[in-house]
């Protein structure tokens, strides 16, 4: 069954180069106040938005007056440093009319190999959608180098997606799907509407990127899917050129959909269930109870710890009797779980000398 985008509770949107910004180097700002007012609705309809977009090196070399053609390292780095001022500014505007906060997130892709980079990343994140933001995310150009990019925004979206839990993925590209073969040099091209799973012969019909502007083709868009997808986030490649492009797919126009292996949080669980624990804290009976009733695990249910483990480290979670009954992501290292074992949540400031960050392992972070 297709996924319906209007039934989205999180979505992330990537938005390519070539959507953007026209052949001059020129902002699409018609075309991006039809964009903000997709965002509104799906706002309005009470569903998270993330924006995962292109542009800044390509507004960047106009502004510069940088020469047509491939740029060095150093030229897109400055490119990207006056492009992104821009990028984020067009965002703000078109956002304002609808009452809605843009908030610019500038990434590499060390941020999510790092453990605790990732975690701050993810946190910021979730912070700034509880607050009723938009994040518009890219790749932090102005920095990365070749050995530290992701090179694509269609896996930094993808990416994203699976960081903050989202059950949809919109690829808003210049073609309205995934074909049999290129549909620009193969008139017989036969596109998919609907792809269950990603097998070696789907694999094999990918293509490579036709924009002069887009960086990504089918085989980086595939990749992002078989991210997603395992992650438990639908992916859906249409075709972004048409105004109000979110609006145009909730109506039915063309689209590859690529289902979601479950669902955000099954995927996330199965994730820590299958991690190595790097320590362990028991439990008392209070404690197991409560995890029975899907409750975080707090200081004040812990009777020990041990291992050597920081934040953001799986752990074992034991009974009263040692034996295993979840897997977690602690929210403190093990100097501190030991500090705060069997304390009150009021009483963690004062013992570690600084604010908390809630329960020793939440119950989205835990597999039971």
């Amino acid at each position: 069954m297709t996924p319906d985008i209007s039934a989205a509770r999180r979505l992330v949107v990537k938005i390519g180069s070539a959507l953007l910004v026209d052949p001059a180097g020129g902002l699409r700002r018609d075309w991006l106040a039809g964009l903000a007012a997709d965002v509104a609705a799906a706002k309005a309809r009470g569903a998270d938005v993330i924006l995962v977009s292109s542009g800044s090196i390509a507004l960047g070399r106009r502004a510069l007056g940088l020469p047509a053609g491939a740029l060095t390292l150093d030229q897109s780095q400055a490119a990207a440093a006056v492009g992104q001022i821009r990028l984020a500014r067009a965002y703000e505007e078109v956002l304002a009319p609808h009452a809605l906060t843009a908030g610019q997130v500038l990434v590499t892709l060390e941020d999510t190999e790092d453990r605790r980079r990732y975690l701050n990343s993810r946190a910021t994140l979730q912070t700034l959608l509880a607050l009723g933001v938009v994040p518009i995310v890219n790749e932090n150009d102005t920095v990365a180098t070749d050995e530290i990019r992701f090179g694509d925004n269609d896996r930094l979206a993808a990416q994203i997606a699976v960081t903050v839990g989202a059950d949809q993925l919109v690829l808003l590209s210049d073609v309205d799907g995934f074909y049999s073969a290129n549909p620009k040099l193969d008139a017989g091209a036969r596109r998919f509407d609907i792809v269950e799973r990603i097998t070696a012969e789907i694999e094999a019909m990918a293509g490579d990127p036709l924009s002069g502007l887009s960086k990504g083709g089918m085989k980086t868009k595939l990749l992002a899917a078989k991210t997603a997808v395992a992650g438990g986030c639908a992916l859906a490649i249409t075709e972004g050129s048409v105004m109000r492009p979110l609006a145009a797919l909730a109506a039915g126009a063309a689209a590859t959909w690529f289902l979601a292996e479950g669902t955000p949080q099954l995927a996330r669980k199965r994730w820590i269930a299958a991690m190595k624990p790097r320590g362990e804290v028991r439990l008392d009976a209070g404690a197991v109870a409560a995890l029975g009733q899907g409750r975080s695990l707090l200081a004040a249910g812990v009777t020990a710890v041990g291992g050597s483990f920081g934040r953001g480290d799986p752990v074992a979670i034991l009974g009263p009797g040692g034996g295993t009954l979840a897997k977690g992501l602690v929210r403190y290292s093990a100097a501190e779980a030991r500090a705060i074992a069997g304390k009150r949540s009021g009483d963690i400031a004062a013992i570690l000398g600084y604010a908390g960050r809630g329960p020793v392992v939440h119950r989205d972070d835990m597999a039971i």
